[in-house]
């Protein structure tokens, strides 16, 4: 078995190899990479490194050559007609090398939300479908990251965490509960033709992070709804489903996702971790 991996440099990437190494060899993982002199430490342990570039058509082909499995993890740039034309080339590349069963990293309950990255990754799905490649579509939750737009810091000092008004509900998970769950349907039979909802079992509320950040500061911190707030966070969670919510993930993971509590710590400061 041959797995592949796109983008194995990323952040989602590499915690992705680090959990198939305690599945697989290393000899059965290629890491796909733009810069393969950033890779050298996954020569190191045995990981074969492959030159692949997005936007360069003629060394994708060769990069899936001989891929049981091949990840696609969803383009970075900040221009979705760019991404999906990269996407394009890889599902064209991973026809063309034969490849077994095709895996994408695409986006949780999509058609719920209206903003444009729903688009692509239908788009993307459907360009998957059309090639009659095997599938598994891991469809990826909101990261918990974007508590780091949130003052965190300033809530834990201040004992007060400001927010803009409405009911929301979080179904966000970490990248490392995703990478666990990815390298699972890697590993695994059985996974062809799904589709994963990869969200937190039970949405989380700015209540649930105060009582939280409380027991961080060792003293309350209250909650308060300011409509005078303006960050560009609160517009983009509307345009997204953030609070449906599905079992897949922890299924796949056989056990608990990470709790809010250690999901948030990495976004403060170390004196209250």
């Amino acid at each position: 078995m041959s797995i592949v991996i796109t983008g194995a440099n990323g952040q989602l990437g590499s915690l992705i190899i680090e959990q198939l190494l305690q599945k697989v060899s290393a000899d059965q993982i290629v890491a796909c990479v733009r810069h393969p002199e950033q890779a050298i430490a996954y020569q190191k342990q045995g990981i074969e490194v492959r030159y692949c570039d997005y936007d360069q058509p003629e060394s994708l082909e060769q990069a899936f050559t001989g891929a049981s499995k091949l990840l696609l993890i969803s383009s970075s740039n900040p221009n979705d007609t760019i991404r999906l034309r990269q996407h394009a080339h890889v599902i064209e590349a991973a026809k063309q090398s034969k490849v077994e069963h095709l895996l994408y990293t695409s986006f949780a309950f999509l058609g719920v939300g209206s903003i444009a990255p729903s688009h692509l990754h239908l788009a993307t799905e459907h360009a998957i479908l059309t090639t009659g490649i095997p599938h598994t579509f891991l469809r990826n939750a909101l990261y918990t990251d974007f508590v780091g737009v949130l003052g965190l810091d300033t809530a834990l000092t201040s004992g007060e965490l400001s927010i803009y008004p409405g009911d929301w509900q979080f179904n966000t998970v970490t990248r490392s509960d995703l990478a666990k769950g990815t390298a699972a349907v890697l590993t695994e039979s059985g996974h062809e033709h799904q589709s994963y909802e990869l969200t937190a079992p039970r949405p989380w509320t700015f209540h649930d992070l105060v009582i939280v950040l409380s027991e961080l500061a060792g003293k309350p911190v209250s909650l308060r709804q300011d409509p005078q707030i303006h960050n560009w966070i609160y517009g983009y969670l509307r345009k997204i489903d953030t609070s449906s919510t599905s079992a897949d993930l922890e299924k796949l993971i056989g056990g608990p996702v990470t709790s809010l509590k250690e999901s948030i710590q990495p976004f403060i400061t170390a004196q209250y971790q």
